[in-house]
């Protein structure tokens, strides 16, 4: 990989660690926005993604935790079937056009998330077990299918069905994210037994970006701007994959 691609990658993956950190996620989307549209092969895309995602994960899992936003019974029930669900996903291995076209419509339906605008907080109201249960299910599925941690779906189910507050939804979606890309990583891992060797140098971008999005967002940052700026570039890289 030639150094003004390495600069680009860098920067990326510090950008999304910071600005998807601010709103408890990992930004494995994001990580997957910056690898396609920088055209990395997607056998390199999946476990860089996955692995910069445990690492932020748990930056903004423990500062949202600090400040007291996370839910314990909210979370459990939503991990319990999501967690070998991502380990059973990230062991599949899709054909090359269908991990693009799935991975595609991901990018865009991350965009609608970060576009849509969340009304009013409607009543809190706890969900019930088995449909937290299939939920989980699902979602942990199509994240280790996808390299991803589950969180852009994770956070506006919990929204807009009023089961949790947007703080709240952070930090249960934050070390939901975790579980599974961890359980994701793992299912990769022990079907290819590979990761890229510049791994090491992205993790440490990447801790930096989450440390500064995580504080932000827990305490006193807004995300309303970051996340229209995030949605364009998963936009185009989401048609990229899409039409290509």
């Amino acid at each position: 990989m030639s150094t003004e691609l390495l600069l680009l990658l860098f920067t990326g993956v510090f950008s999304m660690a910071l600005l998807y950190s601010s709103v408890g996620h990992a930004g494995a989307s994001g990580y997957i926005a910056v690898m396609s549209l920088l055209s990395l092969a997607p056998a390199t895309i999946k476990p860089t993604a996955l692995a910069l995602n445990i690492l932020v994960a748990s930056i903004a899992a423990w500062r949202f935790g600090r400040a007291g936003h996370f839910r314990w019974p909210l979370f459990w029930p939503f991990a319990l079937l999501a967690i070998p669900m991502a380990f059973v996903g990230g062991h599949l291995d899709l054909p090359v056009w269908v991990f693009q076209k799935l991975l595609g419509a991901v990018l865009l339906l991350s965009a609608w998330h970060l576009f849509a605008r969340v009304g009013p907080e409607k009543d809190m109201h706890s969900p019930p077990w088995w449909g937290a249960l299939l939920c989980g299910g699902a979602i942990g599925l199509l994240a280790g299918l996808t390299g991803t941690g589950g969180g852009i779906f994770l956070t506006p189910l919990l929204l807009f069905a009023g089961w949790a507050k947007a703080k709240e939804a952070a930090a249960v979606s934050a070390l939901f994210i975790l579980c599974n890309s961890a359980a994701g990583l793992l299912g990769n891992w022990a079907s290819t037994a590979s990761l890229p060797g510049f791994i090491l140098p992205l993790l440490v971008i990447a801790a930096v970006g989450g440390w500064l999005g995580a504080g932000w967002g827990s305490s006193r940052f807004s995300p309303a701007l970051i996340k229209r700026f995030l949605a364009a570039v998963l936009v185009v890289a989401g048609l990229k994959l899409l039409l290509t």
